[in-house]
């Protein structure tokens, strides 16, 4: 069996391991009214997946001096309701095919831990060896930095996963390669356009790129 390409694998939550996308959007009239902003319009769902996280907040006038507030209603709200939200198919065996074969695991998400945890249940969380969650004013790239610093590994050992631009602007802006699944939220012309060094079909797909059984197209970029 080839050596895996990939010490670590560093993966996103919403939207790339969890299918929250349904729950998200039920709460989003509610979120609307309460904070007062623009309630999303069922014809522009289509239009916001193809835009950045800062365009959509842009988009609805969602003050940005409320996102913490609206980030702690959130995660409370989800927390009552973490039954709500599975898992998507596939993601269960990737994992334990990513443990087995050696490589470690962090999860960095704008969610909290409790929420992820809940979610993905110990069979997962016991194998993820660094959590870094929680909403934060300044962006997903200091927490990637924060992981390879506590990993101790380097930057071109470590592979980032995940369903949004910003996941892989702020992975490239700490130098790792990034994947973005097509399973998740945002749509294939938008990740496109960051130029993600792999696009993922299935979980499966991932398997092959990070345990080598295909050659790294990242290793030519």
């Amino acid at each position: 069996m080839p050596a895996p390409h990939y010490k670590m694998v560093i993966f996103d939550f919403d939207g790339t391991l969890a299918d929250s996308g349904d729950w998200f959007l039920s709460i989003s009239d509610e979120l609307a009214d309460r904070f007062r902003f623009r309630r999303v319009l069922p014809e522009e769902i289509e239009m916001l997946r193809g835009q950045s996280s800062r365009e959509v907040i842009r988009y609805l006038r969602v003050p940005r001096w409320r996102l913490p507030a609206i980030g702690r209603f959130v995660h409370a709200r989800l927390a009552e309701q973490t039954d709500r939200i599975a898992l998507f198919d596939g993601v269960v065996p990737m994992i334990e095919a990513l443990v087995a074969a050696g490589v470690r695991l962090a999860l960095v998400t704008s969610n909290s831990q409790h929420n992820a945890c809940a979610i993905l249940g110990p069979r997962i969380t016991d194998h993820i060896e660094h959590f870094e969650c929680g909403a934060s004013l300044f962006g997903k790239a200091p927490r990637y930095r924060k992981v390879l610093r506590r990993a101790k590994l380097s930057a071109d050992q470590v592979f980032s996963i995940g369903d949004e631009t910003r996941d892989i602007a702020a992975a490239h802006k700490v130098g790792i390669k990034a994947g973005a699944v097509m399973w998740g939220y945002a749509n294939r012309v938008a990740l496109a356009r960051l130029s993600p060094e792999a696009m993922f079909e299935t979980p499966d797909a991932v398997l092959d790129l990070v345990l080598g059984r295909q050659p790294d197209p990242a290793a030519a970029n």
